[in-house]
């Protein structure tokens, strides 16, 4: 009779020998040379060099979520754990290695999908950089980040300056280096940006590989751009918090205000003050209250309408002092 753990076992045995058959690549995200035994075609390729951050394939000794519960987070001050049943097990260490174990049946494009979101953002967060669930593009020499609500438009406003002719940041995760609080940085992440179809259809990117859809329930394309990315770290020069309505319009926020909406946007708070573990949670305050006090907040409102996007765009650039006219858009 087969013993009672032997699927585990089987399991395990499985993902040593994936493992072992996988080649290992060197890209570059972040300012961070990353090994990956998970392939990324989403980031910057890069030759092999002395490693930052080891993305590794491998057993994870750790509870698995079930269908029922979906997903297991824990959290302690040198070891971050996050797990979704239908994609696998995320483990990161001493803030410079991933530990992956997929779920059964799961492709690279999907583990990617939350391995460059979440778990990125939260290793991230762990090597001491503020880390905005946003979008940012390099605007005369500046950046503009957008952060929001869900479908309040950040990355499309993002692909509509990228259509205008400025370069993209980061989609999704924008980290900033605060090592001078007085002229916080943000470092550039990788080429892609993810858009719903009708964004996509709208605005019409040129120089974009669109990817195929990573899963059914997925709603937006993954948009590799090539030749409009900015691969140098840009001063960040404004902070827009997007709101839909019924003109364009950009008004800063009272610095009371400001504070608050930093650290509603930040990507650490998505996982509740059980991720702020040890000294990040002073850590993380002071971040974000020195982002508020340099930088502010300015609230965009996007006009509704896909077709009214370039509006939006035109006062953005105007704010920051790009006095170009918009291309198309």
């Amino acid at each position: 009779m087969m013993p009672l753990n032997a699927p585990l076992a089987l399991d395990r045995h499985h993902h040593a020998q994936a493992a072992a058959r996988r080649e290992r690549r060197f890209y570059r995200a972040y300012g961070l040379t990353i090994a990956s035994d998970v392939i990324l075609p989403e980031l910057e390729p890069a030759e092999p060099a002395a490693v930052d951050v080891v993305i590794a394939i491998g057993t994870i000794d750790m509870p698995k979520p079930s269908p029922e519960t979906g997903t297991v987070f824990r959290f302690a001050p040198d070891r971050q754990y996050m797990a979704w049943h239908a994609v696998g097990a995320f483990l990161i260490s001493d803030a410079c290695r991933i530990d992956v174990e997929p779920a059964p049946g799961t492709d690279d494009a999907l583990i990617a999908f939350p391995l460059l979101g979440p778990v990125m953002a939260l290793l991230l967060h762990q090597r001491g950089l503020l880390v905005l669930h946003a979008s940012a593009v390099a605007i005369s020499g500046k950046g503009a980040i957008f952060m929001g609500d869900k479908g309040a438009g950040k990355s499309t406003t993002a692909s509509a300056l990228i259509r205008a002719g400025h370069e993209l940041l980061t989609d999704d995760v924008v980290a900033l280096d605060l090592t001078d609080p007085d002229a916080p940085l943000i470092v550039p992440g990788f080429p892609q940006i993810k858009l719903a179809a009708d964004a996509a259809a709208a605005i019409s990117l040129e120089r974009a590989e669109v990817r195929p859809q990573v899963h059914a329930a997925i709603d937006k394309a993954l948009h590799r751009l090539h030749g409009v990315f900015s691969g140098d770290t840009v001063p960040a020069g404004r902070i827009y918090m997007l709101e839909r309505g019924g003109k364009a319009d950009i008004a800063p926020l009272p610095r009371i205000a400001a504070l608050p909406a930093i650290i509603k946007f930040s990507y650490v708070t998505r996982f509740g003050r059980a991720a702020l573990t040890g000294d990040f949670a002073a850590l993380h305050l002071r971040q974000c209250a020195r982002l508020a006090e340099h930088i502010g907040v300015c609230r965009l409102e996007v006009p509704d309408g896909l077709d009214r996007i370039g509006e939006a765009v035109d006062r953005v650039r105007e704010d920051l002092g790009d006095g170009a006219r918009l291309r198309h858009v």
